[in-house]
C-alpha cells in the first residue's frame, strides 16, 4: 500500500482561493446545468484559473459520478461526473474535490467543468 504525497502551496506552488461575485451559466444540450453567483475562484501556480461552483447552484440530477479518479499533491482525492445529456463529450466533464486538503477546504462542496466538454460557461460581471 502507497501512501499519497502530499504538499502545501507555497511560493514555488501558490494557490489561491477567492470568492466571485460573477453570473456564471453552464449549458450542455440546452440544459443549465449550473447557475451561480457565489462560485470561488482557485488560481494555482500557472494554470489557468477554474472557477469552483457552489453544488447547491447546479442541478446535481443532470449528473452521473464516474467511476474515474486523479489525485492532486495540493488539492487530494478528485471524482468526476458525466453529464449524460451531452453525449460522449461531457464523458467525465466535471470534477470535485469531495474532501480537499486544508489548504483548499474551500472548495468542499464544490464542482468545476471543463469547459471543452459542456456547450457553454458564460461568465459575466
Amino acid at each position: 500500500m502507497s501512501s499519497k504525497p502530499v504538499k502545501q502551496p507555497g511560493p514555488d506552488h501558490p494557490i489561491s482561493v477567492t470568492p466571485s461575485r460573477e453570473h456564471i451559466v453552464v449549458r450542455v444540450a440546452g440544459s443549465v446545468i449550473a447557475d451561480t453567483r457565489a462560485s470561488l475562484t482557485l488560481k494555482e501556480a500557472n494554470y489557468p484559473a477554474v472557477h469552483y461552483i457552489p453544488r447547491a447552484d447546479v442541478d446535481m440530477s443532470l449528473l452521473q459520478r464516474t467511476d474515474h479518479a486523479t489525485y492532486c499533491p495540493y488539492k487530494g482525492d478528485c471524482s468526476y461526473y458525466s453529464i449524460p445529456e451531452g453525449d460522449a463529450r461531457s464523458v467525465n466533464a466535471v470534477w470535485s474535490y469531495e474532501a480537499p486538503y486544508e489548504a483548499v477546504a474551500q472548495i468542499k462542496d464544490h464542482v468545476a467543468f471543463y469547459p471543452d466538454r459542456v456547450d457553454s460557461i458564460n461568465i459575466q460581471p
